[in-house]
């Protein structure tokens, strides 16, 4: 993928297809590293499953019979220098606490390094089609914090869809004052 905002899409739509009601995205960036962690309390992949979900041709999808999200995004940290780590709790085996954490470090100076891309699209657009589920997001840098929970923004809301167009608008200018006011700094 050509930025890691596609990746970050790709993933984030796998943990809602896994039920997940609750997904954290965050970027971690200093001046030599960035490190994305998607974390989520879906069903989780059995032991076996995660054995091979870096392998471009195991999916369990029927759609299609390969599977390149994470293989992808493992390239795209390993051609960094970066390293890939995932692990992942199976509802049958932890019905209480399931789920799935990928995280990805990429050195940013490489020159294989992809660029984040448009993160403040995918967050709304993950939030558009996905009103009734959960996101957390967080964006760290040495200069500030680019944040947003949909948690605080249904207390506020109350009876809103957060996928009515006005709530949608907010978001994406809510992100984007964020990135400004980190970027002057």
């Amino acid at each position: 993928m050509k930025e890691l905002s596609l990746n970050i899409l790709d993933i984030t739509e796998n943990s809602v297809k896994a039920g997940a009601t609750l997904t954290e995205i965050s970027l971690c960036e200093n001046e030599d590293t960035m490190v994305l962690t998607i974390t989520d309390n879906g069903s989780g992949m059995t032991e076996e499953i995660l054995k091979g979900v870096a392998d471009p041709f195991y999916t369990t999808r029927t759609t299609r019979k390969v599977g390149l999200g994470i293989p992808l995004l493992k390239l795209a940290c390993e051609q960094t220098g970066g390293s890939l780590e995932i692990s992942s709790k199976h509802i049958e085996k932890f019905p209480d606490n399931h789920g799935t954490k990928v995280s990805a470090t990429f050195y940013k100076n490489h020159i294989d390094c992809v660029p984040l891309g448009d993160v403040v699209e995918t967050v709304k657009t993950l939030i558009q089609g996905h009103p009734d589920t959960d996101f957390k997001f967080s964006h760290k840098t040495e200069n500030g914090e680019v944040a947003l929970d949909t948690r605080e923004l249904r207390q506020m809301l109350e009876d809103v869809p957060l996928n009515t167009y006005e709530v949608i608008k907010w978001i994406e200018e809510y992100l984007r004052e964020q990135y400004l006011e980190i970027q002057k700094a």
